[in-house]
């Protein structure tokens, strides 16, 4: 028999009407023959109307009496979803995530999945009950009640679908599936068939709302096919799973994040343990850092960017003042009325010219980049709030993402398959759920790197330097381009080491019409590389690995970051050594 985890979300049970909506859907499933696990969130805004209370009482309650109010919200949906189940002659229990047997580590209103107990599910589902389990929440080893934060029924639903081998685990939510931007920003945007989980992640952690990145690396560990549906309809909805929609497609999605400040300290001292001392000083009060750029520095001087919450640039400020004295910057800077357009895609990996596309988009639409950071299946750049919406449009245009991509057809119907892990792995691996996995530590020793100083910092500048390489047939791996001084910014870019001398010329070409200070090259670079699941939750993984080089003393010339992948180039004769030195420092997160 069939085992089918069934997640809703607070939309989906928002009144006793939609409760009983969910009711009969899990009756439904049921009825067709398989075992039902639902997973439910709190009713609506109960969870919000909750901690309004608590502000009412407490200016800064305690993070532990915190988790005791939210829980209740859980509580009371499976209760009544049970209620409704049975009022319409079906057999239900329903569970919170203490009684299910959900372990988590002690950090409260943030916990993190240990272990998950099965045996009172299965023999509940045996005895023909639907389960229903309180999303969001566990228990650490002292009995404490705990949440598991933002996107928390997601990942328990991906979480129980995994310990349980559910064959199904179908998100209902209040949209129909993934789309290819935001539908409330952008109308024409399209709802795709099927999305790979590194596309999904991605998404995710650029803000897109219908999956929480957490239970996306859960699946992606676990090998859990995930179904995103509404709620309200009987549409197909987006599969996620490893395979992306089209093969031939080299952008699936586009995502606008409007709450970025950005942050610049300039004139570091370019030596190793610089990227270290500023993020780590940042990590101790738990500020999210989102893009990180560092170019290639000047005169023994380097400028390090890189992106906050907005909610969180009064305290990011405060370190940065700090530090930036303690390492004798010649300043910093910020800027709160920024966004984010990013673009993703697996096809991106493997073809050129797609960020001149890009690129040319913006421009034509008159909006400036400030910052570019890309990764292997992103591109992201940092423009002014003002132009955040013409911006994505732009992009989404560009890439005819409001078009299915050729040759999807049949394809995305039927390669769904997800291959299934062997069972000892899969027991081994569950004995830590949340903990970070880290698939590769890789050194690329074949590129080499060009940099343009005093790049003016006008739409169209960034278009014509990569749309010039594109038609010379050079493939460019890393851009960066870092955040601009008295109007004019620092673009680097990695190139293979034997086109080297032609994106060379390129570039004078350009530095000459565009009146650039300077153009500085490398024949051979080493881009070092920590790929996994987990990084975004992870946030220590960049500052071991900056640590791990400047203990090895070894400067770190480049950095860029993305969702499942931490890059950084240093020079080429460093690269064996760098390897090492990470390899040994991760291998404990290796499986």
């Amino acid at each position: 028999m069939s085992l089918v985890v069934q997640k809703f979300g607070g939309t989906s049970v928002a009144d006793a009407e939609k409760i009983k909506n969910v009711a009969r859907k899990a009756i439904r499933a049921h009825q067709a023959g398989n075992r039902v696990v639902m997973v439910v969130s709190a009713m609506g805004h109960t969870t919000d109307v909750l901690v309004d209370l608590a502000k009412q009482v407490s200016d800064r309650p305690p993070a532990r009496e915190m988790d005791m109010l939210l829980s209740t919200g859980e509580q009371v949906s499976v209760a009544l979803v049970a209620m409704a189940i049975h009022a319409m002659g079906n057999k239900a229990t329903s569970l919170t995530g203490a009684q299910i047997g959900i372990r988590t580590d002690s950090t409260h209103t943030k916990a993190r999945i240990r272990s998950i107990s099965t045996e009172r599910m299965r023999r509940l589902l045996d005895e023909g009950n639907i389960v229903i389990a309180a999303g969001f929440q566990g228990i650490d080893e002292n009995l404490n009640i705990t949440t598991l934060g933002r996107g928390g029924s997601d990942t328990t639903a991906v979480a129980l679908a995994a310990v349980l081998g559910a064959d199904a685990c179908e998100i209902y939510t209040d949209v129909d599936g993934v789309y290819t931007t935001d539908p409330r920003e952008l109308p024409e945007a399209r709802r795709v068939k099927r999305i790979s989980y590194d596309e999904m992640l991605e998404l995710a952690s650029l803000g897109a709302g219908v999956m929480h990145n957490r239970s996306i690396e859960f699946a992606k560990k676990f090998s859990v096919p995930i179904h995103v549906r509404s709620s309200f309809t009987d549409q197909p909805g987006t599969m996620i799973v490893p395979q992306p929609e089209s093969r031939d497609q080299a952008v699936c999605g586009a995502a606008l994040t409007k709450s970025e400040a950005q942050v610049t300290i300039q004139g570091l001292p370019d030596k190793p343990g610089t990227s270290l001392a500023v993020f780590a000083a940042i990590a101790e009060h738990k500020v999210t850092v989102d893009m990180i750029v560092q170019n290639v520095g000047e005169h023994g001087k380097a400028d390090i960017s890189f992106t906050v919450p907005r909610d969180e640039l009064g305290i990011t400020l405060e370190t940065v003042a700090k530090v930036a004295g303690e390492l004798g910057a010649a300043g910093f800077s910020h800027d709160d009325n920024v966004a984010k357009v990013s673009v993703v895609g697996l096809g991106m990996a493997k073809r050129t010219g797609v960020a001149d596309q890009m690129f040319r988009a913006l421009s034509e639409a008159g909006v400036n980049i400030e910052m570019i950071s890309t990764s292997e299946i992103k591109i992201s750049v940092l423009v002014g709030r003002d132009d955040a919406l013409k911006a994505l449009r732009a992009v989404h245009q560009e890439f005819q993402l409001d078009q299915p991509p050729a040759g999807n057809g049949d394809e995305a119907e039927s390669a769904v398959a997800v291959d299934e892990p062997d069972a000892v792995e899969i027991v081994r691996r569950l004995q830590s759920m949340e903990e970070l996995t880290i698939d590769d530590v890789s050194l690329d020793d074949t590129q080499a790197r060009v940099t343009i100083a005093g790049v003016p910092d006008v739409p169209g500048v960034a278009a014509d330097v990569f749309e010039q390489i594109a038609a010379a047939g050079i493939f460019v791996d890393m851009i960066v381009q870092s955040f601009g001084r008295e109007g004019r910014a620092t673009l680097s870019f990695t190139v293979p080491q034997k086109d080297l001398e032609a994106a060379v010329k390129i570039a004078d070409v350009l530095a000459k019409r565009y009146e650039c200070r300077s153009i500085t090259s490398s024949p051979r670079v080493a881009k070092l590389s920590v790929s996994g699941i987990g990084l975004r939750s992870h946030t220590e993984v960049a500052i071991r690995m900056f640590r791990t080089l400047s203990d090895a003393g070894i400067n770190v010339e480049m950095i860029n970051t993305s969702e499942v992948r931490v890059n950084v180039v240093v020079e080429g004769q460093h690269g064996p050594a760098g390897l090492a030195a990470l390899q040994k420092a991760f291998a404990q997160f290796q499986r």
